[in-house]
């Protein structure tokens, strides 16, 4: 049976700072083995939803369009790089999102309106974070624990949201593609 592996992000527009940091790191890095997530791939989770079926989609989108209610414009603020993993075995490069009600909101809005609608996703707990680089082997761990610690308290971007998007993602050799199928305004 034909499915959709769907999420709910918001996609982020890489400012000067943002592809500046990301630059810097992805070269400084370059003889460890990441795979480095496309600058214009990267967005902000909201929900993972997973597989799907064609005919949970219109109850997805419904769901989704009022996740929106009550939710006003806001600042999106980038700071801060991390890891998930620990120091000695790091699994992935991340950008920190800084702690926002109106996000936390959405974010809590997307998952209990998905829910109500019978879509259960993953059970993870929201971390806003943007997933930068995941990592296969880091070759000299105290140069890279080094350099991680001189970017954890950087400022990256501020953007300013105004909705956000259903998307599907299809898996490749050469890397996702992920393809909007609806797009949300606040």
């Amino acid at each position: 049976m034909e499915s959709f592996r769907l999420f709910a992000a918001i996609k982020i527009e890489p400012q000067e700072q943002f592809t500046t940091t990301y630059d810097f790191l992805k070269q400084a890095l370059d003889f460890n083995i990441i795979k480095w997530v496309d600058p214009g791939h990267i967005h902000l989770t909201l929900k993972f939803i997973g597989n799907t079926i064609p005919e949970e989609v219109p109850q997805i989108q419904a769901a989704l369009t009022t996740a929106c209610e009550g939710i006003k414009p806001f600042e999106l603020r980038i700071s801060k790089t991390g890891i998930f993993g620990s120091n000695y075995n790091p699994k992935v490069i991340w950008f920190g999102i800084e702690s926002n009600e109106m996000l936390q909101q959405l974010a809590q809005q997307v998952s209990a309106n998905l829910e109500t609608a019978g879509i259960l996703g993953d059970r993870q707990n929201f971390v806003p974070h943007l997933t930068i680089g995941r990592i296969r082997e880091i070759r000299d761990k105290k140069y890279f624990q080094q350099l991680m610690g001189r970017f954890n308290e950087v400022e990256i971007q501020n953007q300013i949201v105004t909705g956000f998007n259903l998307y599907e993602s299809l898996l490749f050799r050469e890397g996702p593609v992920y393809n909007v199928i609806e797009s949300y305004k606040f």
